[in-house]
């Protein structure tokens, strides 16, 4: 499901990690500024295609590494800067945990970082659209993963 993004002024990329704790599906969720929970996201850099941006910024922004597994759906909206009407895309992947540790993320990108229950996912994030991107993961994890193990 490639697409461009000559429709929107700023395209960007992002990842919903999913890992399991106890039998139960979690995704990681960064707080980009106090008080707002947001899946982790970035812009495309030149050369680098949204697959590879979600995975970089999860990187940046999580201390995480994943495995993506497939596009699962984008966000449109728009922002003022500088008087100017800003219409942005974001491209959102389902991704595996691989490893790494919270703490490791970067944090002149994020405040921090946080694994959220799936199931309570979408009514925690802060964006409409980030909510409805969870709730798209949730469906999908439930029909592909329904009895993952433990820490995988």
């Amino acid at each position: 499901m490639t697409r461009t993004h000559s429709d929107s002024d700023e395209f960007s990329a992002g990842g919903v990690v999913v890992r399991h704790f106890r039998g139960r599906p979690f995704i990681c969720a960064v707080e980009p500024r106090a008080g707002v929970l947001a899946l982790p996201k970035g812009h495309v850099e030149p050369g680098e295609t949204p697959l590879e941006a979600a995975v970089r910024e999860v990187r940046e922004e999580t201390g995480l590494t994943v495995e993506p597994l497939e596009e699962i759906g984008d966000t449109r909206y728009w922002y003022t800067r500088g008087g100017r009407k800003v219409s942005k895309r974001v491209v959102f992947f389902l991704c595996r945990y691989r490893s790494g540790a919270l703490r490791d993320y970067d944090r002149s990108e994020v405040l921090g970082a946080q694994w959220l229950p799936l199931d309570e996912a979408p009514e925690r994030l802060s964006y409409p659209g980030e909510r409805k991107i969870a709730a798209r993961a949730r469906e999908l994890v439930a029909r592909q993963w329904p009895q993952e193990p433990c820490g995988r």
